[in-house]
């Protein structure tokens, strides 16, 4: 075995492993996670992915069950709601700092996302669009230089992957929000923090809104 298949090195090649099949949808809510199959697909020793799990415990990521081992964790929706409202403030934050400072070559690169997004809807390609979508958030926390709400953004978003890919394909989810994602890319273009801020929030608040609206769905209601 060599030195690279275990210690901290290791664990944080399953660790990053891991999170990029979560936020790949690689790895379902309620799936179960078996150390062995993990350290041959990884090439690490178990113990190593057995620290990295706990790590993603830490994260609310992953959860062990006593005597059952470890599986991916279902989020509730309300749960999901929930850090969506987080989300739309950390949000709205990254893209007024992203107004403040992004360069000619940045809003160009935002305007390119802009169209690849169009053709994604034009061509009826949701979960292509989803990919954008994520792409997009990334590079305005980015360009924002806020790092400190980049960081809480990138943990709240794993936890909620698997509602976002649930609401992607919905038949008018993409329809819905590239225009709100398109506002957002020109209030950065115009350099106008409050209304980056505002179109971002605004998007957040409407997926929030049609979550609650699932909530709403899946809850019996009493006369």
């Amino acid at each position: 075995m060599t030195t690279s298949r275990t210690g901290e090195a290791a664990k944080r090649i399953a660790v990053d492993a891991l999170r990029k099949a979560l936020l790949d949808g690689d790895l379902v809510a309620g799936q179960r996670l078996i150390e062995p199959d993990l350290a041959e697909a990884f090439g690490v020793s178990r113990s190593s992915v057995r620290a990295a799990l706990i790590d993603l415990a830490a994260d609310g990521l992953v959860e062990r069950v006593p005597n059952k081992g470890a599986r991916v964790r279902v989020v509730p929706l309300e749960e999901a709601i929930a850090i969506n409202e987080c989300r739309m403030v950390l949000d709205g934050l990254c893209a007024a700092k992203a107004a403040e400072h992004a360069t000619e070559a940045e809003v160009e690169e935002l305007r390119e996302f802009g169209r690849r997004l169009t053709a994604a809807v034009e061509d009826g390609e949701p979960l292509k669009f989803s990919a954008l979508n994520l792409e997009l958030h990334r590079a305005i926390r980015r360009i924002s230089g806020q790092n400190v709400a980049t960081g809480l953004l990138e943990r709240l978003h794993e936890q909620v992957t698997r509602h976002q890919f649930r609401l992607a394909l919905q038949p008018q989810g993409p329809q819905t929000w590239l225009p709100e994602h398109i506002a957002t890319i020109e209030a950065i273009a115009r350099h106008d923090p409050a209304a980056a801020e505002s179109a971002a929030r605004g998007h957040l608040a409407n997926i929030i809104a049609v979550l609650r609206a699932g909530a709403d769905q899946s809850t019996p209601h009493q006369d």
